[in-house]
């Protein structure tokens, strides 16, 4: 799996997004920050959960000068079918037909045949600057992935479950 420090693989594949079939690459990405998260599949469990979650935190992000990108292993023609029956998304989905892309980060499940659960946070140079994977059973926190991109633009030192506007700094030891 990639980490922290490593470039970003550059992509360049089909996704649906606004109900329409297209193309996306990331280094067409104009965003100062790239959340790129992988999931297992399309119509399935607990992947809706997280993917409406990204949806519903998308001005969020977007303040934070951030976009969302969504991939799995399903094709494009059945993200956009998901997407609808999800009530629409508000980022891209892209389709990683044999989970090359999933492969070059380090998170394709060879026995399942799918992406694991992972998102990884990209620079405005598309460097990693947070990468975590999860059980495909355990759905991550969209609101704990906004919390960290905050952190990290912040700049600053931020320890364990900091906020924005909450002190950052070391504990004076005296």
């Amino acid at each position: 799996m990639l980490k922290p420090g490593d470039a970003a693989p550059a992509f360049d594949l089909p996704c649906a997004f606004d109900d329409k079939l297209s193309h996306l690459s990331l280094s067409g990405i104009r965003s100062e920050m790239v959340v790129l998260f992988f999931y297992p599949r399309d119509f399935s469990f607990i992947c809706p959960t997280e993917v409406i979650g990204f949806h519903k935190a998308r001005a969020a992000f977007n303040a934070e000068h951030t976009s969302i990108v969504g991939v799995s292993v399903d094709d494009a023609e059945s993200h956009r079918r998901w997407a609808r029956e999800l009530g629409s998304l508000g980022f891209p989905l892209l389709a990683d037909a044999g989970g090359n892309l999933a492969r070059k980060y380090g998170v394709f499940d060879d026995a399942e045949g799918t992406a694991l659960r992972a998102t990884f946070i990209l620079d405005a140079r598309r460097v990693v600057l947070y990468a975590v994977a999860s059980p495909v059973n355990v759905g991550r926190s969209v609101s704990e992935t906004l919390r960290v991109v905050r952190a990290l633009r912040s700049g600053k030192l931020c320890p364990a479950d900091w906020v924005p506007g909450a002190d950052a700094s070391p504990a004076d030891p005296d």
